[in-house]
């Protein structure tokens, strides 16, 4: 997840509390802190997804602050995508539980 032109990697994490306002920057950071950062998505089970340019745009947004209009639509793109997963790991979850009361 590096940013175009840099070779450290870089991660940011959002956090989206409430639906009706925009998702909020909560860690963004370079080399350790951006290894950290991917390390505590995973271990809590979090997705993360690697996309370089929207990580470059978002790395500009302050720290606690909401992502700008002009980014909604790449990380509602995001977001569809881990919708996207969640349910097709719940039908999963579903058919396995189903195969196993049988």
């Amino acid at each position: 997840m590096s940013a175009a032109g840099d070779e450290r990697p870089s991660a940011v994490a959002l956090s989206y509390p409430d639906s009706k306002r925009a998702p909020i920057l909560v860690a963004k950071g370079y080399g350790v802190v951006a290894e950290s950062i991917m390390r505590e998505a995973r271990e809590n089970g979090l997705y993360v997804h690697a996309s370089p340019d929207l990580i470059r745009l978002l790395m500009q947004v302050d720290l606690d602050q909401q992502i700008p209009p002009e980014l909604y639509l790449a990380v509602a793109e995001v977001m569809a995508w881990l919708h996207g997963l969640e349910k097709a790991e719940e039908g999963a979850a579903i058919g396995n539980s189903t195969n196993d009361a049988s």
